[in-house]
């Protein structure tokens, strides 16, 4: 199964509470950027998980207008930024079993790291830039992956 697993994108830090913090027009404009480039990889995901916090819902949001993902979302409280990554490697897990081909998972720091870590046991986490994406090709049956390739805006900026 091919999991991407994305940073939301920049958050304002001035909010009621850390869950409510909304994108800033960079978060929106970098958010649009990755889907466009994600898209040009000939990607066909299946499934979306997402965090119920407002920013990685407005990232969700934003990479909608350029990659083509399926209806509707999970929304998973596990995906907030002290969620369990080994509770949301089980969840990938059971959804591979179940013949799910490609997932994006839209979250937070220090989550996407940790996470890139419990499904790729030879990485240690990596950090991510906002709106940055990793590719793992995760093998169910060895409950292992393997760390394709990590992406953020400012390496799209470099390659242009």
């Amino acid at each position: 199964m091919q999991v991407f697993i994305m940073r939301h994108g920049d958050a304002a830090l001035d909010a009621a509470s850390d869950s409510v913090r909304p994108l800033t027009h960079c978060g929106c404009d970098e958010s649009r950027q990755m889907a466009k480039w994600l898209n040009g990889q000939t990607v066909d995901i299946e499934r979306v998980l997402v965090s119920p916090y407002l920013r990685a819902e407005q990232t969700l949001s934003t990479v909608r207008e350029a990659l083509t993902l399926p209806e509707g979302q999970e929304v998973l409280p596990e995906l907030t930024p002290g969620g369990d990554p080994a509770l949301v490697a089980s969840y990938l897990q059971v959804l591979a079993r179940k013949g799910v081909k490609s997932v994006l998972v839209i979250s937070h720091l220090p989550l996407v790291g940790y996470l890139v870590s419990e499904l790729c046991p030879q990485e240690a986490p990596p950090m991510f830039a906002t709106s940055a994406i990793a590719s793992i090709d995760f093998d169910a049956d060895s409950s292992s992956g393997k760390l394709e390739w990590q992406v953020s805006p400012s390496k799209l900026a470099k390659a242009m």
